[in-house]
């Protein structure tokens, strides 16, 4: 659908504004205060704001994929868990979470803390598992000095642009997500990622096993106290309210490309199921680096990159859009929340 022909889905509830940052991206969706109507606007305003107008945001959000709010009285953890919860949403804890992130308030935890050099490939979050979360939100407390962008992308773009012999490939076969989770009482080096305590913010085996045959994963305990698991999932899907087609999942993050030369040296050395985690197609069968480099350069190209100021809030469909981490220089402290 060309710009031009949504223009009637900008007029934008007062005294707010919609636009986009770019004349040529629709994602995300802009809104602003509109200070030709209300020169000063406090935080209680916004949650007012955001309780009457919850239809309207969510059928933006399902056309656009993802909302940007700029320039609101957001200020801290705690404001930011009220945003999400205005909007009639339960935050969601980081159950079966892959990468490293801490608890700021409730259910608000820091974003994936990589190392600054280090990007984070396009994806959409938590899709390995039987229930991911619908939303995803983030909030900017410091802007990084340099990079540090966020980047997103339409999973309906990409399903579209996606070649049709991988894409064919994925729907026939489906994914296998596995994982390969040390003891955290045992853990002697950090290569092998979150312990299998961390990932279930548990200690006791029992309540992890029941999680797991509720989820219908398929696992294991090794003899050294490590868990393995192998979760299937399509690899392309419809959106459950629009019925779109879409390309969502985790695959290019999972697959031990990711590691680059690294993942490449362990698969060698240990065998591709000793690693902490890794993609196959749903019958077993290797992804090969190829077919993931693909993916990943695709996603990269469609993304759209913008720079963070402080007090931004970024709401995204979770199926509808995917995202990741630039680089970045300086300070930067996002945070983020999930939303059922």
């Amino acid at each position: 659908m060309l710009i031009s022909e949504l223009s009637a889905d900008l007029q934008c509830p007062q005294p707010l504004k919609a636009s986009f940052l770019t004349p040529d991206c629709q994602l995300p969706l802009l809104l602003e205060w509109d200070t030709a109507v209300v020169q000063n606007i406090d935080f209680q305003c916004l949650l007012n704001w955001l309780t009457e107008h919850q239809t309207w945001l969510e059928e933006r959000l399902l056309t656009y994929g993802g909302i940007l709010f700029r320039g609101f009285p957001v200020a801290t953890a705690e404001d930011f868990e009220l945003f999400v919860k205005t909007l009639k949403l339960t935050c969601a804890p980081y159950t079966q979470g892959l990468s490293p992130r801490n608890r700021v308030h409730n259910l608000v935890y820091t974003s994936t803390e990589y190392p600054a050099y280090k990007p984070i490939t396009l994806h959409n979050e938590l899709t390995y598992s039987s229930h991911p979360p619908k939303k995803k939100f983030f909030f900017c407390e410091t802007p990084p000095e340099e990079g540090g962008e966020t980047p997103i992308v339409d999973s309906r773009v990409i399903y579209q642009k996606m070649k049709p012999s991988i894409r064919n490939r994925f729907i026939e076969k489906q994914v296998c997500y596995f994982k390969r989770m040390p003891d955290g009482e045992k853990r002697t080096f950090d290569i092998l990622g979150k312990s299998w305590q961390q990932q279930f913010e548990t200690s006791d085996r029992q309540e992890v096993e029941t999680y797991l045959i509720k989820e219908n994963i398929d696992y294991a305990w090794q003899e050294d106290g490590s868990l393995t698991t192998r979760q299937f999932q399509p690899g392309v899907t419809e959106h459950p309210v629009t019925h779109e087609p879409i390309w969502s999942n985790q695959v290019n993050q999972f697959h031990y490309s990711t590691y680059g030369e690294t993942g490449e040296l362990l698969r060698k050395m240990v065998g591709e199921e000793a690693l902490p985690i890794n993609a196959f197609y749903g019958d077993g069968t290797a992804i090969s680096p190829e077919t993931i480099q693909t993916i990943r350069e695709l996603l990269l190209d469609k993304a759209t990159l913008f720079h963070w100021q402080k007090g931004d809030v970024l709401m995204l469909d979770n199926l509808l859009v995917a995202h990741g981490r630039m680089p970045y220089v300086g300070d930067r402290r996002i945070l983020t929340a999930m939303g059922n």
